[in-house]
């Protein structure tokens, strides 16, 4: 339905704009599923962001339906604003417009380059040709739904004065929110404060759109960027889980608003807050952070780096004898924030062998997990069985669970069997067998420089599918010898394309069998999916 959104023009508080699952879904071998983006989308919505960049409804029927279901599900009154990107161009707003409708607040966010080398090179358009497109697409948006937000692609590399005009004809066209993105990650923190500044004092509508700021991170600045932005009255900031997207990814969500949060005080003012006001800057449960992170690296396979700040595995770990004698005797010697303010707990033993299925079912609500009940079967099926094997199961080893069960690709071959012999003395062997789409059971043999690399193997000479290994990585959910271990998988095609896979397993060898079948079967659904190089054409230009 058409709605006002309910971000008013607030110069107090910064708006959290998401666009996970647009911008980050465009990192190779990221790309999602619909029931994996709804997931995503539905832990966005208890993380508190403002608004969710569901996708853009345009590329592919695959993205018309995830942004449907993720407005129908998640855009609720008591929800976030749900947000379609759209070029400036007709069919792509109508199309934003319709994937949008269930929402009770939605958003069309339309684009168009601005910068001289775009216009030459990329669009062959003069900057009066780009002005008219802008403002007509604009109102063309505004006609579907008053919550329309602009963006001059490649505005750090425009010329300002035009860039100016260009924001007040949009602003004037109905645009409640400007974008203004550097798409190249190219500018810095102080040249990005000037340019924000210059638009807040030569754009004469200003008063009457939000301030937001989408950048990427080529050379590292992008968090930086933002945080100048915001003293110069961005009010609007447009990141991503973990940082994702395309080439060195996004300005990283967790970073931006722990950030804000941690140094609050120097902040204030610049929003014209008191200087010692504990008030939160943003809408964010910071509680929420980690669980989120660790959703979004599991389902798009993209691993996070240990010293990755906020969420790195050693964020909040210290090796030091000087910091840890220190963080001993009190925390914040050595520690700017508490590891439970992103949600970070310590192992919590709370379930075994004997539990029953309304405990684990409660358990996962508690931990955030809303599961069907045919999502529910499976994951404790596999709860039970890992019950068998570990004496211990705690809250990490039931996400790597519940995670692993609800990110699994198209079942077009399943894994029924994999064994290994291998040894010091042995030339590793193994034998797989898999259910392939016409549900015969094959069953062949590799030997390999390794169990992993012949159980690859062996795999490779049943489904058939051409593909490269690019990636392997394996990591312990949880410190001791019955861990569960968790493994990410990157394959590519024969076009270049990347898809990752993912599993959960005490037994590393099987996790990595699984993995290779997940990815597999990405691989292969994408093969056969109607329109899937019309999209990366069209997503290529954002």
């Amino acid at each position: 339905m058409t709605s006002q959104s309910n971000q008013s023009n607030q110069s107090d508080r910064i708006i959290i704009f998401d666009t996970t699952l647009r911008d980050g879904e465009q990192c190779p071998g990221a790309t999602l599923n619909v029931d994996e983006k709804l997931s995503i989308a539905r832990q966005l919505a208890r993380l508190g962001v403002d608004v969710i960049e569901a996708g853009f409804a345009f590329a592919s029927p695959g993205d018309f339906e995830a942004v449907e279901k993720i407005a129908a599900t998640v855009g609720t009154a008591d929800g976030p604003v749900i947000c379609s990107l759209a070029r400036a161009i007709k069919a792509d707003i109508e199309a934003a417009a319709k994937a949008l409708k269930p929402a009770v607040k939605g958003r069309i966010h339309t684009f168009i380059s601005t910068s001289d080398i775009h216009l030459e090179y990329q669009l062959k358009k003069t900057r009066k040709e780009v002005l008219q497109i802008a403002q007509e697409m604009v109102a063309y948006a505004k006609s579907f739904m008053d919550d329309v937000e602009f963006s001059p692609m490649d505005a750090v590399r425009t010329d300002p004065e035009y860039l100016y005009e260009v924001l007040e004809a949009a602003i004037n066209a109905g645009a409640t929110t400007v974008n203004i993105p550097d798409t190249v990650g190219y500018t810095t923190p102080n040249e990005f404060g000037a340019l924000i500044k210059g638009i807040a004092e030569n754009v004469p509508n200003i008063d009457r759109a939000i301030i937001s700021v989408h950048g990427h991170n080529d050379l590292g600045l992008a968090v930086a960027n933002f945080l100048e932005a915001v003293k110069n009255g961005a009010r609007q900031l447009e990141c991503t889980i973990n940082g994702i997207g395309e080439r060195a990814g996004n300005a990283a969500l967790e970073e931006l608003v722990m950030a804000l949060h941690v140094r609050r005080q120097y902040f204030n003012p610049f929003l014209g807050r008191p200087v010692d006001s504990d008030a939160s800057l943003t809408n964010i449960d910071t509680k929420q952070i980690y669980k989120t992170s660790r959703l979004v690296s599991n389902l798009t396979g993209m691993l996070v780096q240990p010293n990755k700040a906020i969420v790195g595995a050693n964020a909040f770990a210290h090796e030091s004898g000087i910091h840890q004698d220190g963080v001993l005797k009190n925390k914040l010697t050595y520690e700017i924030m508490d590891a439970q303010s992103i949600g970070l707990h310590d192992n919590q033993i709370v379930l075994g062998k004997h539990s029953g299925r309304n405990a684990f079912r409660t358990r996962l609500k508690d931990l955030g997990f809303e599961l069907g009940d045919n999502e529910l079967n499976h994951a404790f099926l596999r709860f039970k069985d890992f019950a068998d094997k570990k004496k211990e199961i705690t809250d990490w080893d039931l996400e790597a669970i519940v995670n692993d069960e609800i990110q699994q690709a198209p079942e077009l071959f399943k894994l029924e069997l994999v064994q290994v012999s291998c040894g010091s003395n042995a030339q590793p062997t193994a034998t797989v067998t898999v259910r392939v789409p016409s549900g015969e059971e094959l069953m062949d043999a590799a030997i390999g420089t390794g169990p992993v690399d012949a159980i690859y193997k062996a795999i490779n000479r049943v489904v058939q599918v051409p593909n490269e290994l690019i990636e392997f990585s394996v990591q312990s959910v949880t410190a001791g010898i019955d861990a569960i271990g968790e493994v990410t998988i990157r394959l590519r095609d024969p076009q270049g394309r990347i898809y990752s896979g993912h599993s959960a397993n005490t037994d590393i060898v099987v996790a990595s069998a699984l993995a290779y079948i997940n990815a597999l079967n990405r691989l292969s659904a994408a093969m056969q999916k109607p329109g899937s190089q019309a999209r990366e054409a069209i997503v290529a230009q954002v």
